[in-house]
């Protein structure tokens, strides 16, 4: 059976990510049965974990069985504030690429925007660490480099700090989550924005509007909320640890929403975070 290709959307240099990608995580976010199904029958390209996940290892066998090419695929891994630091996050890259397997990764993403290193400001702690991601571009060990969870003046700061602006922000979105000023100013500084938690951990499954428009549409509510992101034009990282539902997270390209649906859906915006509940997100 031949497997789909999703859409791409193009990085300032050049690269071309996958627009829906394969959310992996830690406290039981992994599945390499579910994996294996993403890659081998899904048309899944584009696979996103981090260090602090711990799963590393375990995503690069799942590549390695999966048979497909690495060049065809786009892996994603994170850097932990504990190995911030230049020194510090060049080792730790080189660990993560050596855990998946891998030469390269096609993006590098600094986790937080915390940086607690001894001695320095956490601005100055951030613009080190960059500047060690910049030096691992060069280098071509991470092909993209991107961060995560930083807001406008975090990224202001890098911007004024460094000598390359972020290729990627990667942010919790989902429709009772839509940082809409965080997004337009990427477009406006040519970051491309990635949106993960799209299902606002299940949240969205009993929300009337959601339910309603899944009714109409003939689809689920999950397949609803990740082609409402994928039609902002943003990527998306849905998770799933079971196959069935990595399957349906997939069929998300063959329908369209009206402007007036899209327009409901963003209206349930309320600023609900859901991710800093457990990290001090908005320190520094």
């Amino acid at each position: 059976m031949e497997v789909p290709k999703y859409p791409t959307v193009p990085l300032p240099n050049g690269q071309e990510i996958p627009i829906l990608g394969l959310g992996l995580s830690h406290n039981g976010g992994y599945s390499h049965e579910a994996v294996l199904y993403a890659l081998t029958t899904c048309g899944i390209r584009h696979l996103d974990t981090a260090m602090r996940y711990g799963n590393e290892e375990q995503v690069g066998k799942a590549i390695c069985e999966s048979g497909v090419k690495r060049e065809d695929l786009w892996i994603t891994t994170k850097l932990w504030p504990g190995d911030y630091g230049y020194e510090n996050a060049i080792q730790a890259c080189l660990d993560s690429c050596k855990r998946l397997g891998v030469d390269y990764v096609d993006l590098y993403l600094m986790h937080w925007p915390d940086a607690n290193i001894p001695g320095k400001s956490a601005r100055e702690g951030r613009a080190e660490t960059w500047r060690a991601l910049e030096d691992l571009y060069q280098r071509g060990i991470c092909r993209s480099i991107g961060v995560s969870n930083f807001l406008i003046h975090h990224l202001d700061q890098l911007k004024e700090d460094c000598d390359m602006v972020p290729h990627l922000n990667q942010v919790e979105y989902h429709p009772f989550q839509r940082p809409q000023e965080l997004v337009d100013y990427c477009k406006e500084n040519n970051i491309v924005f990635e949106g993960f938690c799209p299902l606002a951990k299940g949240q969205v499954f009993a929300h009337p509007v959601i339910l309603q428009l899944a009714e109409q549409y003939g689809k689920t509510p999950a397949q609803i909320c990740i082609r409402w992101s994928i039609q902002n034009g943003i990527v998306t990282i849905p998770k799933s640890t079971k196959e069935h539902r990595v399957f349906e997270n997939c069929q998300v390209f063959d329908f369209q929403l009206h402007q007036a649906d899209m327009e409901r859906i963003s209206s349930l915006h309320c600023n609900r975070k859901l991710i800093h509940l457990t990290y001090p997100l908005w320190r520094g």
